[in-house]
Order: C-alpha cells, then sequence, then structure tokens
C-alpha cells in the first residue's frame, strides 16, 4: 500500500490519481504522521460497497433468525399469496 502524506498529495494530486487508477493500489493519506483517509479507485470502492450492501443483508437476515422473525416457505409463500 502507498503511503502519502497530505501535503505531498496535494502538490501530486494528478500523478497520484494517475498512479492509482494503473495500479489499483489503496493509498493511506496520513497527516503529521498520523492516517486520516484512504483513497481508492472508483472500481474498488464500488465492489466494497456491494460487499457492504451483502454484509449487512446477512446481519439483517441473523438478527430475524435470532428474534424468530422468520418464515417457513409455505408461509411465506401464503402471504404473497394474499
Amino acid at each position: 500500500m502507498k503511503i502519502i502524506n497530505i501535503s505531498i498529495l496535494v502538490r501530486q494530486v494528478a500523478k497520484t490519481l494517475i498512479d492509482l487508477n494503473s495500479s489499483s493500489e489503496p493509498v493511506l493519506i496520513t497527516e503529521h504522521g498520523k492516517p486520516t483517509a484512504y483513497l481508492l479507485n472508483i472500481n474498488d470502492y464500488e465492489q466494497t460497497q456491494r460487499r457492504l450492501d451483502i454484509l449487512e443483508g446477512i446481519a439483517r437476515a441473523e438478527t430475524a433468525i435470532l428474534r424468530n422473525q422468520t418464515f417457513t416457505q409455505v408461509e411465506a409463500e401464503e402471504r404473497l399469496n394474499k
């Protein structure tokens, strides 16, 4: 992973974006030696968002199961037919 200080990023933003898009390697942005943000190319960001959506759906399903808020297939079909 590439690490770049915010002041260098400001001076080299075009080069950093070109490097990011060609390598697909995330860039860790630091300020005063401390991590402040990650810079990702658009494809990696969108893929991450899709994965998070899937994980959130799984978490909601697990919660429903634990709360006994689920239906059998027959019950679901009956509800859909109403």
